[in-house]
């Protein structure tokens, strides 16, 4: 039986170019998944498949995805990453690679994600970024924004921040952390939690924009969240502005730990 090695990897991608992050049947439907496996396996000279931290939906960036897969050979971590590099496509880089003990699990491992969700005010939607943010042309109110994000905090029912669609076995996650920051045009949700549902921070995101636009006050998220009813809640915010920035894990894998965030923030 041949032996494997596992190897993690960090993956920044701009989501526009693609249909999500997870694999489809048809081949001709273009994924980040289904474009890192194809360099991978080119370099390993096998079929690879990996396994991410976090499926993130069409449309959506990350710049913190953390994989894993198995090979057969070593390669080094410099050739996984400047060989898959050279396979990809310009829209996915790889940012690291380590060595991992077979007790490390890109998912299961775990410990919390970041998301980021950008929004760009201003009375003219910008050239510069499309698809790298969302555009509201009246400004916001941060401050209230920020309260209202705080009854979120904790470990709660979320059904009614989840997307119809959405196949996990229980809507309880907890909410480690939440804040909502301006710098200069740009507004910024940050959100920490265990793990998440499909579409709570973009959820959560719509939300908090109708508190910031003053449709809602802050006391407001805290009652949508207490009907456990996605009905009462605002429509869900544009996937462009919303990046995968962190995964974190316990420092005995030794994964490296970088900036947080897109480049341009």
């Amino acid at each position: 039986m041949t032996a494997t090695t596992r190897i993690a990897l960090g993956v920044e991608y701009n989501g526009a170019a693609f249909h999500g992050w997870q694999r489809q049947s048809a081949p001709a439907i273009a994924t980040v998944q289904a474009a890192l496996e194809k360099a991978l396996s080119h370099v390993a000279d096998q079929s690879i498949t990996v396994n991410c931290a976090g499926r993130t939906d069409a449309g959506v960036h990350g710049s913190g995805q953390v994989v894993h897969f198995e090979s057969g050979v070593d390669r080094g971590e410099k050739a996984w990453i400047r060989g898959t590099n050279s396979h990809l496509p310009p829209q996915v880089r790889v940012q690291w690679a380590r060595v991992v003990t077979d007790d490390f699990h890109a998912r299961h491992s775990a410990l919390s994600r970041r998301y980021r969700y950008v929004i760009y005010t201003g009375a003219i939607k910008p050239t510069a970024l499309i698809q790298q943010l969302t555009h509201v042309k009246d400004e916001l109110n941060v401050a209230a924004m920020h309260e209202a994000g705080q009854h979120l905090l904790g470990e709660n029912d979320f059904s009614a921040f989840r997307a119809a669609g959405c196949q996990s076995r229980t809507p309880m996650r907890c909410i480690n952390e939440i804040s909502v920051t301006r710098q200069r045009r740009f507004i910024v949700l940050e959100v920490e939690a265990n793990a998440f549902l499909l579409h709570m921070v973009r959820n959560i995101a719509g939300a908090l924009l109708e508190v910031g636009a003053g449709r809602q006050p802050s006391d407001w998220v805290r009652q949508v969240l207490a009907t456990r009813d996605r009905t009462q809640n605002a429509v869900t915010a544009r996937p462009d502005g919303l990046y995968l920035v962190n995964v974190g894990y316990p420092e005995r894998f030794g994964l490296p730990v970088l900036p947080l965030g897109p480049c341009f923030l």
